[in-house]
């Protein structure tokens, strides 16, 4: 079927316009931490397969850092173990690692592979355990005021990042590959840890002195008090809304992964929507983008 001739001038002008974007991050490293909707939906799922195959293409270097919540629930449930969450985050005793370990660096990762894989790229699948990328350590949950008894919260195999070494990943982009990482990091004690996806995803973008940090989320971004998207706004303005209360609940860790992301040298985080189809392509190579961009406050 061929084109109108006003769909031809869409395209044509979408063409042009991405032209100086791909001239500005050519040879630039864009970390992506890709979950939500665009995980589970397919359409979406061969969408972002592509979009990470194009930006490759075009000179960029993407590095892909997944989630797997719902698959890991899901797998649990299956086996008649029920998932317990404390402030947002699941609570990983010695089994439920296991499964996270399953399906975080097999069944989901090797998933993204192969279908970025069968789009034409070139896709490696890692953990944090790979090459002591993510060292990890436990991170453990304190409930209470402070001026009183708080309550020590034992969140299991959960943890943060202690420290990250790029060496693999530099290694792989050297090698024209896409490298895929699952956020599982290894302690000092051996032991594997659960880390929060957006939090690898910050801390790896610092460590590779990334030009771009992108979260995919299942909002259209940032919103106000007033449910309205915030298109863009730099650190300081960031860090009122987190003291207003603007920002909250399940926004907030996207929202300091950026925020530190941007204040260690990276030149700017993007919020976006990823039930928005190519949503990625659409914040890298357009001007009005499809979500909420966060920059450090011009001094």
């Amino acid at each position: 079927m061929s084109l109108t001739p006003k769909s031809a001038l869409n395209i044509a002008k979408v063409l042009s316009e991405s032209l100086p974007y791909i001239q500005r991050f050519s040879g630039k490293t864009i970390v992506v931490k890709y979950g939500g909707n665009a995980m589970v939906d397919e359409r979406l799922k061969q969408g972002f397969a592509r979009d990470m195959v194009l930006m490759k293409l075009v000179g960029m270097n993407p590095v892909v850092v997944h989630g797997g919540g719902p698959q890991i629930g899901n797998l649990l449930t299956r086996l008649g173990k029920e998932s317990q969450f404390i402030d947002g985050m699941r609570v990983t005793d010695s089994e439920t690692m296991d499964v996270v370990i399953m399906v975080l660096g097999g069944l989901v990762n090797k998933e993204i592979v192969n279908l970025v894989n069968q789009c034409g790229g070139k896709a490696v699948g890692l953990t944090g355990k790979d090459g002591n990328l993510i060292r990890a350590r436990k991170l453990t949950n304190t409930r209470g005021p402070e001026i009183a008894a708080s309550e020590i919260i034992d969140l299991g195999h959960v943890g943060e990042v202690e420290h990250v070494d790029t060496s693999v990943i530099h290694m792989l982009i050297g090698g024209d590959f896409i490298p895929i990482v699952a956020p599982i990091g290894v302690g000092d004690d051996g032991h594997s840890y659960n880390i929060n996806a957006d939090l690898v995803a910050g801390k790896l973008a610092q460590a590779l002195g990334a030009e771009k940090l992108i979260l995919l989320t299942n909002t259209a971004g940032l919103l106000d008090a007033n449910g309205e998207l915030v298109a863009g706004l730099d650190d300081q303005e960031v860090e009122k809304q987190i003291e207003s209360g603007t920002i909250h609940s399940g926004m907030l860790p996207k929202i300091r992964s950026a925020l530190d992301a941007v204040q260690a040298g990276v030149n700017s985080a993007h919020i976006i929507d990823g039930r928005v189809e190519h949503a990625v392509l659409l914040e890298i190579f357009t001007t009005e983008g499809v979500g909420t961009l966060i920059r450090q406050h011009s001094k």
